[in-house]
């Protein structure tokens, strides 16, 4: 069992890795894109030098950028067959469908326009040109709704049964994949790839306009980039609500990690500022917090929408325990009972098993019954504790208050940018205010990475909610050959990430020197 732990946390290590390193390049590509389509639909309607100059300056960091992630996407494809084969066995039918579909038609369609988007200049029409681009555009925004759509399945699994003949998972319902956790899901990550790549842009024009150097591109390339932010920046918090809604209704347990709560109530509060205490848990009697402020009813209107609503704990969720509408208590299905129902569901597909061995119709029958009345909290049946089902609180409830906390501040930076753009240009001259945006383009990618582990890491133990943990979800590898690939995928990653950040430096620079304004 503990070699089988080790296994499962150094695959879980190296994937969480992957996802990270991927992550840092994923958004600028579905933002640049944008940003670049913007600046070339302004030259194809203008025949301005200048914003033909602007287009393709940042259409060259946009192409560095999108080169390397392609690079880390492919890896981390490859990782749910070397990794996690009895996942990909498991449910492969359905999660393979949309990662087909995103190879096929969207990879495809950003690989073949994103060559004539480099390379057709002078060779087709300007407006075949452009088409090209905001093609690539589309094409980066498909290719990301297909993997989100994977990844919000596996969030909250619908469209499938199980087929006890195969020992596996089939597709029923190909259409119930794009259910609201997806959709959410979906549009939070792209728009908040707009956010962040509206801040990088605003920091790079503020280099220059603290370099002195190209002022009116600056000038020029803020203002774009400070308005996709904020467009992106608003909708990402419009669907960041939606996706809240759609996390109380199908992954409650995540939802009480997040906000570190063990004993909810009707009217619950929201923590705004807090230290969670590591030594709580969700059967002793010490307090959730060593020190909080709260939001009156906040968490209450955020989940549900209704300042009344009863918001479940960690503890209500394991005891089964919820509060109506009018006040009274009313018993759910507890952590236990789910074990219990979980255990009854392995053991129906292993008596089903034995069945089909022998051909015996009627025992299989009996079988296949009992493994579709409990299959719904089939994933339960692999723990022996309650304890298990408990995601990391800690790291859930930090991660997403410093999404929260940053993504309020880089709308207030981004306002103040547009109004200092548009307010007699004092954003020219407002040095200080040029430094915070270029000092701040880092902490955007914390704050995009900081929603990507309260996702996945306020999903644990699961692998597929309820159904496959991620104990039972890895491939017969030995550890040391997950220790191996793990450091080395550390490694290229790394040099990676330091030839994208050194080439966009040096092509940065390159640009300061040359005359961008006209």
């Amino acid at each position: 069992m503990n070699d089988l732990m080790t296994v499962v946390d150094w695959s879980r290590w190296q994937f969480a890795l992957t996802a990270i390193y991927h992550w840092l390049f994923v958004p600028l590509t579905l933002g640049l894109s944008v940003i670049v389509g913007v600046m070339e639909t302004a030259y194809v309607r203008t025949g301005s030098e200048s914003w033909l100059k602007a287009t393709k300056f940042w259409m060259s960091l946009f192409g560095i950028n999108f080169a390397i992630g392609v690079a880390t996407g492919l890896i981390l494809e490859f990782e749910f067959g070397t990794n996690w084969s009895n996942y990909s066995w498991f449910v492969g039918d359905i999660f393979g469908a949309p990662l087909a579909i995103e190879g096929i038609l969207a990879f495809f369609m950003e690989s073949t326009f994103v060559a004539v988007m480099f390379f057709g200049w002078g060779r087709v029409s300007k407006r075949f040109h452009l088409a090209s681009t905001w093609l690539t555009a589309v094409g980066a925004s498909i290719s990301a709704l297909w993997i989100l759509v994977a990844n919000a399945w596996m969030q909250y699994p619908v469209g499938m049964e199980f087929d006890p003949a195969q020992m596996r998972n089939v597709m029923d319902d190909f259409w119930a994949l794009f259910s609201g956790t997806a959709v959410n899901k979906f549009f939070h990550a792209v728009f908040s790839g707009w956010a962040l790549a509206g801040v990088f842009v605003v920091g790079v024009s503020s280099w220059f306009l603290i370099k002195n150097r190209n002022r009116e591109f600056a000038l020029r390339s803020a203002k774009v980039g400070a308005w996709t932010g904020l467009t992106g920046m608003l909708l990402t918090m419009y669907t960041g609500d939606g996706s809240a809604v759609e996390v109380a209704r199908h992954q409650p347990m995540k939802l009480a990690a997040m906000e570190g709560l063990y004993k909810g109530d009707r009217q619950q509060g929201l923590v705004a500022v807090g230290l969670v205490n590591p030594g709580k848990r969700w059967d002793n009697a010490e307090d959730e917090y060593l020190f909080d402020i709260e939001i009156p009813y906040g968490l209450s209107v955020l989940a549900k929408h209704d300042p009344d609503a009863f918001i479940p704990g960690i503890k209500d969720i394991i005891e089964g325990v919820e509060i109506d509408a009018s006040g009274d208590t009313v018993n759910t299905v507890g952590y236990a009972e789910r074990i219990a129902m979980g255990k009854q569901a392995h053991e129906a597909l292993r008596a089903y098993d034995k069945a089909k061995a022998v051909n015996d119709k009627s025992a299989m029958a009996e079988a296949e019954k009992s493994l579709r009345e409990n299959y719904r909290f089939f994933g339960y049946g692999y723990f022996d504790s309650v304890d298990e089902a408990v995601p990391p609180v800690g790291i859930t409830f930090y991660s997403f208050r410093v999404m929260v906390v940053l993504g309020s501040f880089f709308l207030l930076l981004l306002v103040a940018v547009l109004v200092g753009l548009y307010r007699k240009r004092w954003f020219e001259r407002a040095r200080w205010l040029q430094w915070i945006a270029l000092v701040s383009v880092p902490f955007m990618w914390i704050c995009s990475e900081a929603g990507w582990i309260v996702a996945e890491v306020g999903r644990q133990p699961w692998t597929v909610q309820d159904l496959l943990p991620t104990r039972a979800a890895i491939s017969a590898v030995s550890t040391a050959t997950v220790i191996t690939t793990f450091w080395m995928f550390a490694a290229i990653f790394t040099i990676l990430l330091v030839a994208e950040v050194s080439i966009m430096f040096r092509q940065i620079s390159k640009g300061s020197k040359t005359n961008l304004n006209s």
